[in-house]
């Protein structure tokens, strides 16, 4: 199939590349056709953030800028955007953006690697904080840069960087004009001159139009699960079908009983609209990945993969979800956790997208806590998940919502441990008669990153631990860690 032109601004300058394979990433365009030999590949995988380059999109009359993995980001979704690499920070005398200025000054660099991919998400980091008045605390700067790893400086160094950007000379972006450039692409956009390789609908006819008629194409949205299957098992798309400039489907709307997310809206943009009704899953949602990867992927996306150790279906499960499936012949929508049907494996139709995921707003006596148990505390995938809701009046539970990963073939609801706890009294007597309801009702594997009873173990652990918390209990989890202004821990 003919594979259509990308066309983006990057340094002020239209760039327009044809023939580019559908499958291809971006990280691949930069490096071997536009010579940014300074975008690193370190893992491949979106893991180390060697690669980090920053995306900027004209969104609500503002230029959003956005941290991405350029390693397993597909080219020709950058298509109409504005795109910063190292490259493109440093003024035309050379004097240096405060994000790389910084590095030096912080002596945040030794062997190199990987300080390009840092540079890249301090320089985000900047946009999206510095510019706009916000002080960069230790905290703060800790969660943006959660997705770049370093093995040398220990990380302190770097986040002496990040809160030292706002002291020294202001950089700034001229927005009006991007947006003017941006414009222009969008203005000259035609889908019948794209090619039909890489399908890239602007409104949900079209979408599923598309998918209607192309069923066989490989769907794609931020690509940080699909990247991978091109980077690590070399597969390979003739054509793609991306809904990620879908509009109606990058909304996130909030109603009086529940919050509707479009299967285009970032990971970042749904946690965020998850967090702003329940503050609790802060944490939870910073673990997610790296921000980079929340940056790229979608919650439609990690839904419809279907990974057994995603941690969002957990969460929406314990929360009461409904995913919303269409096609041209209508929509039909049901609770999370009866879309799947086995590893990797669920109900829709070759002519049907994810749409949206609603999600049920908090009630009166709610209690709710979301716990991810790996290896690393940041960036890193679950060995187990566990999200326990339980709706309480006084001391009695009306209602229990449990939601498990890691521990079987899909995400699953705890339905044992439910009935273990619906209608009873809440006492450590009930919690420890969920704990072993957990234990029992599933039979994880044992794999790279846990064992089968080191996985069975903490399920029930994570039980009385929500019983402790449930009773004011404080400070028993890294969870409740906040890293000092001064402290010298790493990342």
């Amino acid at each position: 199939m003919e594979a259509k032109t990308i066309r983006f601004i990057r340094g002020g300058e239209l760039v327009s590349l044809a023939n580019v394979p559908p499958d291809r990433t971006l990280l691949e365009v930069l490096r071997e056709d536009l010579a940014c030999t300074g975008t690193k590949e370190g893992c491949g995988e979106g893991d180390c953030g060697a690669c980090t380059v920053v995306l900027g999109e004209a969104r609500h009359g503002e230029l959003q800028y956005r941290a991405i993995n350029s390693c397993i980001r597909l080219a020709h979704s950058v298509d109409g955007m504005a795109l910063w690499t190292v490259e493109d920070l440093a003024a035309p005398d050379g004097t240096l953006h405060p994000a790389q200025e910084a590095m030096v000054q912080c002596h945040g660099s030794q062997c190199g690697f990987c300080t390009p991919g840092f540079v890249m998400s301090l320089f985000g980091m900047y946009q999206n904080r510095v510019c706009r008045g916000e002080a960069i605390s230790r905290e703060a700067a800790q969660a943006d840069l959660s997705g770049n790893l370093c093995r040398c400086t220990g990380y302190r160094p770097i986040f002496d960087a990040a809160q030292s950007m706002a002291n020294l000379p202001p950089a700034r972006i001229n927005e009006t004009e991007v947006l003017l450039q941006l414009t222009a692409l969008a203005d000259g956009y035609a889908d019948d001159a794209r090619g039909p390789a890489y399908l890239m609908p602007r409104n949900l006819p079209q979408l599923l139009a598309q998918r209607s008629a192309h069923p066989q194409a490989q769907i794609v949205a931020g690509c940080t699960d699909v990247g991978l299957w091109v980077t690590k098992m070399h597969k390979r798309f003739p054509q793609v079908l991306d809904v990620t400039q879908v509009e109606e489907l990058r909304r996130v709307e909030v109603y009086e009983n529940h919050v509707a997310i479009g299967a285009a809206a970032t990971l970042a943009e749904a946690y965020g609209a998850l967090v702003a009704d329940r503050p609790q899953l802060k944490t939870f949602a910073d673990r997610f990945a790296g921000l980079p990867v929340r940056n790229s992927g979608t919650l439609g996306g990690n839904v419809a993969n279907g990974s057994p150790i995603g941690d969002s279906m957990p969460l929406l499960i314990a929360l009461g979800a409904h995913v919303v499936l269409m096609s041209t012949r209508g929509h039909r929508q049901m609770p999370l956790e009866d879309f799947y049907t086995g590893y990797r494996k669920n109900v829709l139709a070759d002519d049907e997208v994810v749409a949206w995921i609603q999600v049920p707003r908090p009630v009166p006596g709610e209690f709710l806590r979301a716990y991810k148990i790996s290896k690393r505390f940041d960036d890193d995938i679950s060995a187990v998940c566990l999200v326990v809701n339980l709706r309480l009046d006084g001391d009695a539970v009306v209602q229990a919502g449990v939601g498990a990963g890691g521990v079987a073939a899909t995400p699953v609801r705890a339905t044992q441990a439910e009935a273990a706890l619906r209608a009873q009294p809440w006492t450590a007597q009930a919690a420890q008669a969920a704990a072993q309801a957990l234990r029992t009702q599933f039979q994880p594997i044992s794999d790279m990153r846990a064992s089968a009873a080191y996985r069975a173990e903490v399920l029930g652990n994570l039980m009385q631990r929500f019983w402790l918390e449930s009773q004011g209990e404080q400070r028993i989890n890294l969870e409740s860690f906040r890293l000092d202004e001064t402290d010298e821990a790493t990342a």
